[in-house]
């Protein structure tokens, strides 16, 4: 099992299993990572991986139509694209 910390909620805490997606995790735990379709088209599930990046699978090319080289230095994926193989904290926009 990884941890994933969502600090904009709180810092909640929450178990699920290696290579799972970040997006789905979210949904399932209601921990508030923004989305509307779920498939990489819209952009909107864009987040911040803090800490253990190096613990998410590689780039997909659908993020690469949304993030741009800076924003993928910086940490930011796309949680519908991301699958989690180790403990993770996760940020996001409000919006």
């Amino acid at each position: 099992m990884v941890q994933i910390t969502f600090i904009t909620n709180g810092s909640m805490l929450v178990q699920a299993p290696e290579n799972s997606n970040l997006l789905r995790v979210s949904l399932r735990a209601q921990a508030g990572i923004p989305f509307k379709c779920g498939g990489g088209l819209c952009g909107t599930c864009k987040c911040r991986i803090e800490t253990g990046l190096e613990h998410t699978d590689k780039v997909k090319p659908k993020e690469r139509k949304h993030l741009s080289d800076a924003d993928l230095e910086a940490g930011y994926r796309m949680a519908c694209q991301t699958f989690v193989n180790g403990d993770i904290a996760v940020s996001w926009e409000r919006k």
